[in-house]
Parts: structure tokens; C-alpha cells; sequence
């Protein structure tokens, strides 16, 4: 399901990745929401708790419920986790919209925004070889980023995207739209091709959404 309702919230292990390498519907913080049931009983979060909005249902179903941003909040925390993110193509929209929830500094401790190769380099330790063997926008670029972003930043979790958010820039092997998002952890790494359609506003804004 896309939402969980508010503070319907199941105390549960950590999720290995491992089981989830090969299945590429299921990409971002979705993995570690996989076994989130919405029987279980509540969970009191004095930070999360009151935090909601309309989620994007038809009319006749809207009802209030808990936003992507402050449901992964509540099971860092409920977890013990902390988050760190590494953006290219969505200029920091991702670690903003992690920000709006009041309280995120209990478990988001930063991120960067690497826009440039030679940052992504300097700061999150990605191998120079990626760009003359991948690509920036690349499977290896979105891992590296999140991996790096992870172990610089002493995160439990790290989230990594690069893609072309356009207009330009797009080839026929990459064309715009074409966004890689890693998710990493201590036990594994997962990282979802995706192509979105839209102006770059749009696809900037789909990116946040899918990780």
C-alpha cells in the first residue's frame, strides 16, 4: 500500500535487503516498509504523531494520513536508525522534504548535494573510474553515492540519486527522465533503474517521491 495510516505503525525487526535485490518494484524506503501492516497497534511518536496531509487519493476516498516522510521518521526511529542522503539531479529536495518533519534531527543526521563529479569524488569517495566506465547517471553512480554518503556521513541508512532531470541532456541511451536511486544499509545495497516523464520540476519531483 502507498500509505499507512496515521500511527499504525508495527515494532518489527530490521528488514534485510538481501531479499529484495532482484525485485525491482519494490525500490527507496518501500523496503523497509514491506512488513508495516496496518492491524498493528499504534505507535506514540511525540514528534510524528500529529504530522499529516492529504495524500494523493481520489475525492470520494481522500482520507488523512500519515506523508511517505514522516512515516519512514517514525520507524528510524522507532528502529534506532539514522538516515543520510546524497543528491545530484534533485538539488536537495529529497533531504527537504525529510526536514519539514519536526523532529527529523533525531535520525536524519545530513546529506550533500553533489552536482559535480569531481564533488561526488571529494566528498563521498566515489572512484573516478565510474565516470569513463558508467556514467554519472549509472547504476555504480547512484551505488557509490549511497554507499559513500553512508560511511563518510556514520549513517544507518544513505540514500543515493543521480539521474537527467532535462530538458537537455538526454541521449538515446539515457534519455531524460533516467534516474538511478540507491538504498543502502549495513547488510546490503538496492538500486532501482527509473524513467519519469515530465518537465524537470516534475521529474525532480517524482524522484523524491520514488526514494
Amino acid at each position: 500500500a502507498n500509505h499507512l495510516r496515521q500511527n499504525s505503525c508495527k515494532h518489527t525487526a530490521p528488514v534485510d535487503l538481501t531479499a529484495y535485490v532482484s525485485h525491482q518494484t519494490i525500490s527507496g524506503f518501500a523496503l523497509f516498509l514491506s512488513n508495516i501492516r496496518p492491524e498493528s497497534p499504534p505507535c506514540h511518536n511525540p514528534f510524528l504523531s500529529a504530522t499529516v496531509r492529504r495524500c494523493k487519493e481520489p475525492p470520494h476516498t481522500m482520507t488523512t494520513t500519515v506523508c511517505p516522510e514522516a512515516r519512514i521518521g517514525q520507524i528510524l526511529q522507532q528502529r534506532g536508525w539514522t538516515l543520510a542522503t546524497a543528491e545530484s539531479c534533485t538539488g536537495g529536495l529529497i533531504a527537504h522534504r525529510i526536514t519539514n518533519i519536526a523532529g527529523s534531527s533525531a535520525y536524519y543526521v545530513g546529506g550533500a548535494v553533489t552536482y559535480s563529479n569531481a564533488l561526488k569524488e571529494a566528498l563521498l569517495g566515489v572512484d573516478a573510474n565510474t565516470w569513463t566506465d558508467h556514467g554519472a547517471v549509472s547504476d555504480p553512480g547512484a551505488r557509490q553515492m549511497a554507499e559513500g554518503a553512508r560511511a563518510r556521513f556514520s549513517a544507518d541508512i544513505a540514500v543515493g540519486v543521480t539521474g537527467i532531470a532535462g530538458p537537455g541532456g538526454g541521449t538515446p541511451e539515457k534519455p531524460v527522465g533516467l534516474v538511478y536511486i540507491a538504498v543502502t544499509t549495513p547488510t546490503a545495497t538496492v538500486v532501482v533503474k527509473n524513467v519519469f516523464e515530465g518537465s524537470r520540476e516534475n521529474i525532480k519531483a517524482q524522484t523524491a517521491d520514488k526514494a
